[in-house]
């Protein structure tokens, strides 16, 4: 056994080839946490301002938190941090599976990597040691192909592997990377960053088992966990039908993006919808380590003779949505082949989906001709066209090449005014959640210093008249206790989205799945993640800690973005949103206006204790948070 802290950070110089550990102190530990918070305080202190991204001087993070490992739920997860090259701000990326554990039980709590080799390699740890392999024969392999070769020139089927696919190494900027080959760090471009330092893959061989302080107390939530999903209808629905289990309530309220985020409403939602894929095509369930809510699906279909295979896993609810709705696709089974070649070539499958969409209401609008995309018929509701585009992306071919780096990339390329088309924040696509159905992620998607993530705050339902006693019971620990009326926008909304958005912000930091903890609907609240880090390190950990973990994690990605130039005119919206949605939802009709999000930021960076004038980190607010060397 190991202790859940391993005071063991691994620095990679990939240009000569240097292999060095750091044993940090327990302080050091319990004020960053681990994940994002505990990447960027090297980022800041490694790499230089004004670095390319795809650079040799971008430093790449990877770390878990301080619970991974643990015989716990939701706690196998890992965080990959670098200068982001689509937002050239911070990026930021989280991704669960059984690698975050491996990696811990491997020895390490995280690596950095600095430099770039002269040819493709890859890292193997393994009983607390690094080697750094040739990986030359793996370049250009899938996700799959290149784990089932790893695996066998290590004699080894139990070893866990993160990596990139030919998206990667292709430095597409819609790069992720995948582990399981179906669990992926999407989002920021993080793929391209890793593939432009000629590094393919992580390979970890988990050798122990992490141990907690306190193990009966530990026991005790795990056991508390697995009785109260029934509770917890959220959960329950993440149980039974995954993430696609919120297809049609999202489709209820309009916040499901249909046609390039042009409506809020689908009307062939229900052949898309989480129950149709568990009554169809679904296989089985997956989980992370030592998680109860196995809320990974696992599908086996074909479209048009192509198999979708079940180690692939198959598409979640933000899959479903931009390679579905949003591209007015209904076809489950195209659908579940979009989420397995994305899988395959190492795409982001929101990035992926909503450049294609993109694409297509150019296409529609007459701004993109046949001449321009290869022949393909880039229409709204063309499976088919849907499919053989993310090759080309995959690939880097044709057309393909344009749309590989992202829609506000491609907008640059082909002009005639497509930037009217744009999804975009920071040159990020927005995910499936619309800010016209629930406000304060107007606010959110702005300021986040990565570009617009659904994942960074709590969504506006939950704060809302008409829910579940316990979400109140819980924001209430926040210090939260005037749930508003629903739709409504005003001060205290946004400072619901800030405090969800420091504990977010904490749970990336700790490394822990937001749906099984969080602040409203997850299985465990923050009461119960206080008590679990205190059972895991001995130390007497409270809300009021972890809310300043987040917030700190925040201050210090705005500081770099603040470094590289980046201001409060930085926050912006879609142009597009200026116009009232179409459909026949909830939300047509309405629009989300720039000028009601001007005075929404002020309000914003006032609770953050920023300046408003330029939405960056005050001097004293980074003293207060410990941050003091940043500043100097």
């Amino acid at each position: 056994m190991i202790p859940c802290v391993n005071h063991s950070i691994l620095h990679v110089n990939l240009t000569n080839g240097e292999l060095k550990t750091e044993q940090p102190d327990d302080a050091f530990y319990r004020k960053y946490g681990g994940g994002s918070a505990m990447g960027l305080y090297y980022i800041l202190k490694l790499t230089p301002p004004g670095s390319d991204p795809l650079g040799p001087q971008n430093t790449l993070t990877f770390f878990t938190g301080i619970p991974t490992g643990l015989p716990v739920s939701g706690q196998s997860r890992i965080c990959i941090n670098a200068r982001s090259p689509i937002s050239l701000a911070i990026g930021d990326s989280q991704g669960g599976g059984f690698f975050p554990a491996a990696l811990k039980h491997a020895g390490f709590d995280g690596i950095v990597v600095q430099g770039r080799a002269d040819q493709p390699v890859y890292l193997y740890l393994h009983d607390g040691q690094a080697e750094i392999r040739d990986a030359e024969h793996l370049w250009g392999l899938t996700t799959g192909e290149a784990e089932e070769r790893i695996k066998t020139e290590l004699g080894d089927p139990k070893l866990e592997v993160l990596q990139i696919g030919p998206a990667g190494e292709k430095l597409n900027l819609l790069a992720a990377v995948m582990n399981m080959h179906n669990r992926a760090n999407g989002r920021t471009g993080m793929g391209a960053v890793m593939g432009s330092k000629n590094l393919k893959a992580i390979v970890v061989k988990a050798a122990r088992k992490s141990e907690a302080v306190d193990k009966a107390t530990l026991a005790s939530l795990q056991r508390l966990g697995s009785k109260s999903i029934d509770q917890y209808p959220d959960v329950k629905g993440l149980m039974l039908n995954g993430t696609a289990d919120v297809v049609a309530f999202q489709n209820s309220i309009g916040s499901l993006p249909t046609y390039n985020y042009n409506q809020g409403d689908f009307d062939q939602f229900e052949a898309i919808c989480g129950d149709r894929m568990t009554d169809t095509i679904l296989k089985g369930n997956d989980t992370c380590f030592a998680c109860t809510v196995r809320c990974k699906r696992v599908v086996e279909t074909e479209y048009k003779g192509r198999k979708v295979l079940p180690t692939y896993g198959g598409p979640e609810y933000e899959t479903i949505s931009t390679t579905g709705s949003y591209c007015g696709i209904s076809d489950l089974n195209a659908i579940a082949l979009a989420s397995q070649l994305c899988n395959m070539y190492g795409l982001d499958t929101i990035g992926t989906g909503a450049t294609i969409a993109f694409a297509m209401e150019c296409f529609e609008n007459g701004v993109l001709s046949l001449s321009d995309t290869d022949g393909i018929e880039l229409r709204f509701g063309n499976a088919d066209a849907m499919l053989t585009m993310i090759e080309k992306i995959g690939r880097r071919e044709g057309f393909g090449a344009v749309l590989a780096d992202g829609s506000a990339r491609a907008a640059e390329r082909i002009g005639r005014n497509s930037h009217r088309y744009l999804v975009t924040t920071k040159n990020t696509e927005l995910p499936a959640h619309i800010p016209h159905a629930k406000k304060t992620l107007g606010v959110i998607y702005a300021v986040n210093p990565f570009g617009a993530d659904h994942q960074s705050s709590e969504h506006d339902p939950m704060y809302e008249e008409g829910g579940f006693d316990h979400y109140y019971q819980r924001l209430a620990l926040l210090g939260l206790h005037q749930p508003q009326k629903p739709g409504s926008m005003n001060e205290e909304k946004i400072r619901f989205a800030y405090l969800s958005e420091c504990f977010y912000s904490a749970l990336d930091s700790y490394s822990l799945c937001q749906f099984v903890w969080g602040p409203s609907w997850q299985l465990f609240g923050p009461r119960e993640m206080a008590q679990m880090l205190s059972a895991a390190t001995g130390w007497e950990v409270s809300v009021e800690e972890i809310l300043q973990v987040g917030e700190r994690r925040l201050n210090m990605m705005r500081a770099f973005n603040a470094r590289e130039g980046f201001t409060r005119k930085e926050d912006t919206l879609p142009a597009k949103f200026e116009k009232p949605m179409k459909g026949s939802g909830p939300t047509a009709g309405v629009a989300y206006p720039s000028r009601d999000l001007e005075n929404y930021k002020t309000i914003y960076y006032t609770l953050a204790g920023w300046d408003v004038q330029t939405g960056n980190p005050t001097t004293d607010k980074l003293r207060e948070l410990g941050l003091e060397w940043i500043v100097e």
